[in-house]
């Protein structure tokens, strides 16, 4: 059961898979580009540019190079370290995630200024994925790399969620919430966007480079309040928020901002995708399937009693073997000096809470890959977990409680390894009951 569980993820973690996406939504015929529904006469056009950024960026700049070719006439690419591809038209930089590091920020400054070249009769196609957020590093005049790295940190294990993290970022940019696209202006922009986040809002995938940004300066000091990171943050960032709130710091573009009427979005990947090639092939291997959620979000543990409720509700009437599949992103607030990664460590809470469960299998993986800084992409839990632990004299709440889940699989068994997939639409978490 663990081996079909692992299956049912792959599959839908290959139904995302970037260039499988592009070529499905990006065609060029005689001459005229076609992006989803609408058209681009090439002739129209004296450049063609494409920036991409995010853990899927460079097999998604890879796939546009195969239809457009030699009408690229430059860009750039910034991505995770191990995630790259051999290029031809574009240039890459692989760089630091999720902690934003030197090459990120000489990558940035890579894209900001291709995008400046950009003048009114050339066409600016943006790549972005999950990743970019970070991937894209730049900070405000008087601030330091380590003051963004340490603020990343603050954001990353405090527990705020990801619009409350991309809040504060697109405040500390000139990139993020709209300005990559007030960069480009007045080029033709259109961006193909491989979505990371809960409900799929372009605002908040990647910080929305984009996408007009409806957040404040006062929104992003009011996350700071709310998770206490005030004596926490580096004097020059908090200084410069601060700037922003008495307007003494430009805001991000707003919605209406006249910079976004040369700009089109589309979503064209998307956790729900993936939720329905694993829907597929679960039925197909005889489960009866139900998709419960593609937006699971909130503290690890809220998340995890939703699921036993549903394999609660699901349990007392199963006549065949059932598959649910959950998808989204829950948040763990770290403590301990452990290794792992959200989904080891809610899997690692649910494998006592469902000890006594002879017939139930839960896997939680990220479609990524990559579970928190380590290379297991999550782990799959069943009654076997605890018992295993109890005969190696390991106790799992010791684990637990330092954040150390990945050394407890390590230990256990049940990690799930994929290596970089190339991809990233949040987590899937499959439950198998027989």
């Amino acid at each position: 059961m663990r081996k079909i569980a692992e299956q049912i993820f792959l599959t839908g973690t290959e139904s995302v898979l970037p260039e499988k996406l592009i070529q499905s939504r990006m065609k060029l015929s005689d001459g005229v580009l076609q992006i989803s529904e609408k058209t681009f006469p090439l002739s129209n056009f004296k450049n063609i540019y494409a920036l991409a950024a995010g853990k899927a960026a460079a097999l998604m700049a890879k796939e546009t190079e195969n239809i457009l070719c030699d009408n690229i006439t430059d860009g750039h690419v910034v991505t995770k370290y191990g995630h790259g591809a051999e290029l031809k038209y574009l240039t890459l930089t692989e760089a630091g995630h999720p902690i934003p590091d030197a090459e990120g920020v000489k990558g940035t400054q890579k894209l900001i200024d291709t995008a400046r070249q950009a003048n009114e009769n050339d066409l600016v196609i943006c790549l972005i994925s999950g990743g970019a957020s970070a991937l894209m590093a730049d900070f405000p005049e008087g601030a330091s790399l380590d003051d963004l790295k340490r603020i990343n940190e603050l954001l990353v294990k405090c527990g705020a969620d990801i619009t409350e993290i991309n809040t504060v970022r697109k405040h500390l940019s000139n990139v993020k919430g709209g300005q990559l696209a007030q960069a480009i202006f007045p080029a033709t922009t259109v961006c193909l966007i491989l979505s990371d986040v809960i409900g799929d809002k372009l605002d908040v995938v990647a910080s929305g480079p984009t996408v007009g940004d409806s957040s404040t300066f006062a929104d992003a000091l009011a996350v700071i309040e709310k998770y206490s990171l005030q004596s926490l943050l580096p004097a020059p960032m908090l200084s410069y928020l601060q700037k922003g709130i008495s307007g003494f710091a430009p805001e991000t573009p707003k919605p209406d901002d006249p910079v976004f009427q040369k700009v089109q979005n589309f979503v064209i990947g998307s956790n729900r995708i993936a939720l329905e090639s694993a829907a597929y092939k679960a039925r197909e291997l005889g489960f009866e399937t139900h998709i419960i959620t593609d937006s699971l979000q909130g503290n690890y543990t809220v998340v995890a009693d939703l699921i036993l409720k549903t394999i609660e509700n699901h349990s007392s009437s199963v006549n065949k073997p059932v598959c649910l599949l959950f998808g989204g992103e829950p948040t763990v607030k770290v403590s301990g000096n452990g290794l792992g990664g959200r989904n080891q460590h809610l899997a690692l809470y649910l494998a006592a809470k469902i000890d006594q469960r002879k017939n139930t299998t839960i896997l939680c993986a990220g479609t990524d890959g990559t579970d928190g800084p380590t290379d297991a992409a999550g782990a799959v839990i069943d009654k076997q977990t605890i018992a295993d632990a109890i005969k190696k004299n390991i106790d799992p709440q010791v684990f637990l409680q330092n954040s150390d889940s990945y050394h407890f699989f390590q230990q256990i068994g049940g990690q799930i390894i994929t290596g970089n997939t190339g991809t990233n639409v949040m987590d899937i978490i499959v439950v198998l009951i027989q």
